[in-house]
């Protein structure tokens, strides 16, 4: 009964329970220049309830919206009620507080249609004297861009010290403003009592599919070979299970780990945090990537769960493992991955966050040319232009046996397909122009 009972809530969720994968979804998260920054701003607080606990309301939103249509109304309802949830994930159990380090974390909700939501939080402590609660402020958006959206929480929070009257106009600029193209620059004007005009500049990073990762947090926490178990783990689509105490360190890594799979996709249930009265997910039969507050650890290991990866990266060790991990890339390939890790582990050379993800992403694109590069070759197309995937010839034509053996299982997964898929679409249209 109570599978059923969370069943429900998570569909109410906005179906965050299980994020079920769409063929091109990838690029929902991808949007191009021009989009609106972001679809709300919200600020979540915890209101004592009747029996001493604290529950997560929204007490601001901005903008308001109105002139929705019904199925709009609906869906907004189901987005609304879910946010409070993942800005406090970790439960009710909280007391005021007169110090609190503000952190900063995001959370993703997919729609029933597999379009995907990002919420970028910064939970701080209001300014003022004596015992306080945190609070969260929020922004929805459906544009995937950590780097950027830190920034203008970083302006959040500078105003929350102000006074919450001086964070509207700032975010009513940036609404008015377009999202700029990758690489390019957006200038926000904005007025802070005291200090008068200020310009605000925020850019976006050159390499948009890396916009959303921060690789050096993977890097600080775990070993190269243990980050090659989980890549392999993730490429064979299993069910993975991160522990942290802090959920920057839990969004931040798990983003991490999903953009190593670049430039395949992982289109199951991904929940960076996931609530504390959604902890039943690990029950789940199929494939999951999801971050669970370390403090929880007990809880899921007394779940009913079938075989699972589960790390820790507090302690930069892997609790559960299937077993095979070290098996399941082609030795050769693995060893060359490796050496770049390390390569870059002992580079004295201190690197910007957009090198060390150029050169941990370029690794692991390198293993995908490696192993199957050649896909484009093996679909083959008839006179009206519709392609057909050869996956047997595909195959054979790889003469290492140990990738052959890799490769057999990788093209049994739901991204290989996926990516199949949209090569053979997006194929169509310029064969229509020949």
């Amino acid at each position: 009964a109570t599978e059923g009972k969370v069943e429900a809530s998570a569909a109410e969720t906005s179906s965050s329970r299980v994020p079920q994968g769409k063929p091109g979804e990838q690029s929902s998260l991808f949007y191009s220049a021009g989009q609106f920054f972001f679809e709300y701003l919200v600020v979540v607080s915890l209101k004592k309830m009747s029996d001493g606990h604290y529950e997560p309301k929204i007490t601001f939103q901005f903008p308001k919206r109105e002139n929705l249509l019904k199925g709009q109304k609906e869906e907004e309802e189901r987005l609304l009620k879910a946010i409070p949830l993942f800005c406090f994930p970790d439960g009710n159990n909280r007391a005021p507080v007169t110090e609190f380090t503000s952190e900063t974390f995001s959370f993703v909700l997919t729609n029933v249609d597999g379009s995907r939501k990002i919420g970028y939080c910064r939970r701080l402590l209001p300014s003022g004297r004596g015992v306080r609660l945190p609070e969260v402020f929020c922004i929805i958006s459906c544009l995937g861009c950590f780097g950027l959206f830190s920034k203008i929480l970083d302006e959040v929070e500078k105003r929350r010290q102000i006074s919450m009257a001086v964070i509207y106009p700032f975010m009513q600029g940036l609404r008015e403003s377009p999202f700029p193209a990758p690489g390019k620059t957006v200038t926000i004007k904005s007025f802070i009592p005291e200090s008068g005009t200020e310009l605000i500049e925020l850019t976006r990073p050159v390499d948009a599919h890396l916009e959303h990762v921060e690789f050096q947090a993977l890097l600080q926490r775990l070993s190269p070979h243990l980050i090659l178990h989980i890549f392999a783990s993730a490429v064979l689509e299993r069910r993975l299970i991160f522990l942290a105490e802090e959920l920057s360190v839990l969004s931040q890594c798990i983003h991490a780990v999903a953009a190593l799979l670049y430039p395949f996709t992982w289109a199951h249930t991904y929940i960076p945090v996931v609530p504390e009265c959604l902890l039943d997910t690990v029950c789940c039969p199929t494939p999951f990537m999801v971050g669970i507050q370390r403090r929880h650890l007990e809880r899921v290991l007394d779940q009913p769960m079938e075989e699972a990866l589960i790390v820790d990266l507090c302690e930069g060790k892997i609790i559960r493992a299937v077993g095979d991990e070290e098996e399941i890339l082609p030795i050769k390939l693995q060893n060359e991955v490796l050496t770049s890790l390390n390569r870059h582990n002992n580079n004295n050379n201190v690197h910007t966050s957009e090198q060390v993800n150029a050169l941990v992403s370029e690794a692991f694109v390198q293993f995908f040319v490696r192993v199957v590069g050649h896909y484009a070759s093996h679909i083959k197309w008839n006179k009206n232009g519709c392609g057909a995937f050869q996956e047997r010839p595909f195959c054979k034509a790889i003469t290492s046996k140990t990738s052959r053996k890799f490769v057999k299982k990788f093209v049994k997964t739901n991204m290989f397909s996926l990516f199949i898929e949209e090569a053979v679409k997006s194929r169509i249209p310029q064969e229509g122009k020949w």
